[in-house]
């Protein structure tokens, strides 16, 4: 087998698609917070900005914005999502920072074009700006490195905005799940994974085969980074054995099928993981959608009431549904992982493969689970 043959996992998935990946609009908002933070201590910004990712990737950003005045600054980053169709791909992302007085942490405000979130059932408190967990972090981190080496305490406020958010927030699900006023700031790594149908999952195909030929025979098919991370930590799996299921989880069973493995566990949100547990195999929001109604029958079946399967038939999100859910003492985690273990079964269709789900929250945090069967 050559070096490149050998080569598995996410990396070697996307390296195999010939695609370029881009960075996230949460990656873009930490180097332009990073940068203006920079320029308040030193008065100067620092073009290009270098920030470091969850994965410990360290991109440099130019600066297209660079203002400051009264005590704050701002500094602004053009997001390049490189080969992926993202409707954000040349979004301006800006952050204006402020100093606060000490101990006030790091505070976070929604600026034009960045939305806020006005219903439960997000990772975020209603009312909050639409700034995910992770973005949150990597800014905070950014923050303290900038105060450790310039002298600074690190408190400070950070206003996101993005030109014309408002108006490219239509193009997305945002006004269905609450988030109005414009974009979210999102990303778990900080990378965007470029996705064509065609070259992906020809790109799954490939990680099976690489798997199988280095003699390993359980795989796990990830929808992403955190429930990669779930599944190395649940079974020591090596990257190698590691299949960026994406959205595509038909794509995964049917090559699986046609070449088995000994075992195969599926990982993921728990939105998606309803998706495929009512019969998607295309998990992706614009082809498919999570089915409250379907997840109301299912939780009846845990043994919720009807003013509870009620609740859930109108939440805003899938996580909503579950949270009602475990307030209540019904497993509807778990119940989503055995319906989509039973639908993967059903389009393996008696090929010697056995399978497990496990679903996850944002955070990785395991909120149900199957049987290997």
């Amino acid at each position: 087998m050559s070096g490149e043959q050998a080569l598995g996992g996410r990396d070697a998935q996307l390296k195999h698609t010939g695609l370029r990946p881009g960075w996230t609009t949460g990656a873009c908002a930490t180097a332009a917070a990073t940068a203006a933070y920079t320029a308040l201590l030193t008065g100067e910004f620092p073009d290009p900005v270098t920030i470091t990712l969850p994965r410990g990737q360290t991109p440099a950003f130019a600066l297209a914005v660079e203002e400051r005045a009264d005590g704050r600054a701002t500094a602004g980053v053009v997001k390049d999502a490189g080969d992926d169709p993202d409707v954000t791909h040349g979004a301006l992302v800006r952050a204006t920072v402020r100093l606060l007085p000490p101990g006030s942490g790091v505070v976070f405000r929604a600026g034009p074009g960045v939305g806020t979130v006005t219903l439960p059932g997000l990772p975020l408190d209603v009312g909050e700006p639409a700034i995910n967990p992770v973005p949150r972090q990597m800014m905070r981190e950014h923050m303290a490195r900038v105060a450790a080496e310039h002298g600074g305490t690190g408190d400070v406020e950070i206003i996101v905005a993005v030109d014309d958010g408002e108006e490219i927030a239509r193009f997305t699900w945002n006004i269905r799940l609450g988030i109005l006023g414009g974009l979210s700031i999102l990303g778990t790594t900080g990378v965007v994974v470029p996705y064509s149908c065609s070259a992906w999952i020809d790109s799954i195909r490939r990680g099976v085969d690489v798997a199988l030929a280095a003699g390993h025979r359980h795989v796990a098919g990830c929808t992403g980074s955190t429930s990669e991370k779930t599944v190395v930590a649940a079974y020591g799996l090596p990257e190698i054995a590691l299949l960026d299921m994406g959205d595509f989880a038909g794509a995964v069973l049917k090559y699986v099928r046609r070449h088995p493995v000994e075992r195969l566990t599926i990982c993921g949100g728990f939105a998606k993981l309803s998706k495929l547990a009512a019969g998607h195999l295309d998990l992706h929001s614009g082809r498919s959608q999570v089915d409250k109604p379907y997840l109301a029958r299912l939780a009846r079946q845990g043994g919720a009431s009807e003013e509870l399967a009620a609740e859930i038939e109108v939440a805003n999100t899938g996580l909503a549904a579950l949270q009602l859910c475990a307030a209540a003492g019904v497993p509807l985690g778990d119940l989503v992982a055995v319906a989509a273990r039973d639908q993967a079964l059903s389009v393996l269709r008696g090929a010697p493969v056995a399978v497990d789900v496990i679903c996850v929250d944002r955070a990785g945090t395991v909120v149900g689970r199957s049987t290997v069967r």
